[in-house]
């Protein structure tokens, strides 16, 4: 294998998820493609880096001042997410909130204290209709303590703060539930 084919390789999984299998994949689907097709492709990827910024309301990707989302949806709740990504996930649902985007969580192992966070922005958001602020950070340790720390700053203003249920997904079994998710599970319980 050639120098720049294993470079190449090399970048791809750089990405996300992507391991030494699919990163040669891509590598090889790449020196397949024709002249055209890899001017695209670079093209594509000049763009995104050129055009895309954050939404001035919420954070979100986009290629204008403010998103598609903030520019024609109103709505009393917001949806607070970690990255862009995850609002790409709850848009599925057809839950049709505001968004806010925090860009990470909390981290302190790596050095990310609640200034690196748009949690600021968030609070300056708060001020007139807002009902309630979901809270859809992942339910890990950072998700967790992000989460505790975001309500805790917006309890005292009265407003409604709930957190994404946890628990046992659909279709799994309860005899495979490790004993965490099975404890949030009880402890999320709702009413029939």
């Amino acid at each position: 294998m050639t120098n720049s084919i294993k470079k190449l390789i090399n970048r791809f999984r750089k990405l996300p998820s992507v391991g030494q299998k699919t990163a040669e994949r891509y590598a090889f689907s790449i020196i397949s493609m024709s002249d055209d097709e890899i001017e695209e492709f670079l093209s594509a990827v000049r763009e995104v880096r050129e055009n895309v910024k954050f939404c001035s309301v919420c954070g979100n990707f986009t290629d204008v001042t403010v998103c598609d989302i903030c520019s024609k949806r109103e709505s009393d709740i917001i949806t607070v997410v970690a990255y862009p990504k995850d609002i790409v996930a709850i848009e599925k649902t057809h839950l049709r909130t505001s968004y806010h985007v925090l860009h990470g969580v909390l981290s302190p192992l790596e050095g990310r204290g609640p200034e690196e966070l748009r949690i600021k922005e968030l609070l300056e958001r708060l001020y007139g209709d807002v009902s309630e602020v979901i809270i859809a950070t992942n339910p890990d340790i950072e998700g967790e303590a992000t989460a505790m720390y975001i309500a805790k700053l917006i309890k005292p203003q009265g407003i409604k703060v709930t957190r994404l249920a946890q628990g046992i997904s659909m279709g799994s079994d309860i005899e495979y539930a490790d004993e965490a998710t099975l404890s949030r599970a009880l402890e999320t319980r709702v009413l029939l």
